[in-house]
């Protein structure tokens, strides 16, 4: 019997946890506090005196993986400057962690899939003990994070949304994923150097794919004094509007009221063109829904359908002039980048069409970005994180411990980009972080 598909989650591993918390679930954890209830994420006055990227305040903090396994790895949470939507100074806050007696010389800044519109969606929150498990998704891409830490890494991993949950803002993920990069650097406890340095990357898979996409698009002109040397992004999204008809009605669709509320929210024409063609109902469940998490949305909307909530069919609004251009401006593009991609997608995605990255990969090339892209013809959506991940890492690893420069563009289509033989022999800790990060215990060299 073929699994059902889990969106933006690392299938595999979800599987090996959930065991472990049924065979030993471990001492009982005390609740931490969410973001709207915890001081710490109170951003200070006057940010504008600030640089991007200027540490504000910072804290040592446990992970643990679905909110109850404890991590060893050494990890704080950090809150800098940053910039808005808007272009406005804001504050924003992100999670660093650093393999135990091993001084890092790169920095990895992995985006999760939030896709979420509420605070308390955070990485920085749902990755801590005692956090609310209903976030089981998110919470296992941790294994992920466990493995580059186990290679050697340090990792930024950002809350990139910003501190009111603004999912799908355009710029506003890049801007504070390389401003998360800017604190690492500064960050004493890292140990590590400064500009170029050390040289970092961008790794998100689903909903962090975007945000990445973002942070490649504006680094050439916002951070130029990082040493970007790769971009790893998985179930890539690259068309907003075109997910959105994909996902609409399907098992996910309660993705769609998840996402929205961020969306329009930092999009105001978009929210003006919308508005006039929302139910009464349609603007009640955007309300209850920008207060959940994405898990409780999934559950929650079941084969969702935007549909039911407008008062003209999704196809015709999403042509009015208003709504269309402003969906646009949600998209970054296909400008050439400073940095080389690694993009890996599941030709049958059930969430993301792969027709997204089909397109703009060769706009990439024409450009003049360097393209690795590989297509998985087995997966889907959610087996694809896993599957995918020995790959995605053992790129990121060539490109930041190494001088060599990835030129050209390259397209293939395999069978599966499955956790063989080969691909652990390629990038053996992530297979170590799957199969032990997650109930607590030292996954590899780089961890005690």
């Amino acid at each position: 019997m073929q699994a059902r598909p889990v969106r933006g989650a690392i299938g595999a591993a979800i599987a090996v946890a959930a065991v472990t918390i049924v065979v030993n679930p471990g001492p009982a954890v005390a609740s931490v506090s969410p973001p709207q209830s915890d001081r710490f994420y109170r951003p200070p006055a006057h940010l504008a005196g600030k640089a991007p990227g200027a540490i504000l305040r910072s804290r040592p903090v446990q992970l643990a993986a679905f909110a109850a396994l404890p991590q060893n790895v050494q990890a704080w949470q950090v809150m800098f400057r940053s910039t808005s939507y808007a272009g406005k100074p804001t504050a924003a806050v992100t999670t660093l962690l650093r393999p135990a007696g091993v001084r890092p010389k790169q920095v990895i800044s992995y985006q999760v899939a939030e896709d979420a519109s509420a605070p308390q969606c955070a990485p920085s929150y749902v990755m801590r003990p005692g956090a609310d498990p209903g976030e089981a998704v998110n919470q296992a891409e941790i294994a992920l994070v466990d493995a580059a830490v186990a290679d050697g890494f340090a990792v930024s991993m950002p809350d990139y949304e910003g501190l009111d949950g603004d999912f799908g803002a355009a710029k506003q993920p890049g801007y504070i994923e390389l401003d998360g990069l800017r604190a690492a650097e500064h960050f004493a406890p890292l140990g590590i150097k400064t500009g170029m340095a050390t040289p970092v990357a961008l790794w998100g898979y689903s909903g962090g794919s975007l945000a990445s996409g973002w942070g490649a698009r504006v680094q050439p002109h916002y951070a130029p004094e990082l040493n970007l040397r790769g971009v790893a992004v998985g179930g890539f999204v690259t068309d907003v509007a075109q997910a959105l008809v994909k996902i609409n009605g399907g098992p996910g669709a309660g993705l769609i009221p998840s996402a929205l509320p961020g969306i329009l929210r930092s999009t105001p024409k978009l929210a003006r063109a919308v508005a006039p063609y929302l139910t009464a109902a349609g603007k009640s469940l955007l309300a209850d829904s920008g207060r959940q998490c994405e898990i409780a949305n999934v559950t929650k909307y079941p084969f969702f359908d935007v549909n039911d909530y407008l008062t003209i069919p999704l196809s015709r609004l999403l042509t009015h002039h208003a709504v269309k251009k402003a969906v646009r401006s949600l998209n970054f593009g296909a400008s050439k980048l400073t940095a080389p991609l690694f993009v890996y997608h599941a030709v049958n995605d059930e969430l993301i069409p792969v027709a997204g990255p089909d397109a703009i990969v060769p706009k990439y090339c024409k450009a003049g970005t360097s393209v690795t892209y590989t297509r998985d013809e087995l997966s889907e959506h959610g087996a694809l994180a896993v599957t995918g991940g020995p790959a995605a890492l053992a790129w990121l690893h060539a490109r930041l411990t190494s001088a060599a420069r990835t030129r050209g563009c390259m397209t293939t289509t395999v069978p599966t980009m499955a956790l063989t033989p080969a691909a652990i022999a390629q990038e053996p800790e992530l297979a170590a972080a799957v199969l032990r990060g997650l109930v607590g215990l030292p996954i590899g060299p780089g961890l005690s």
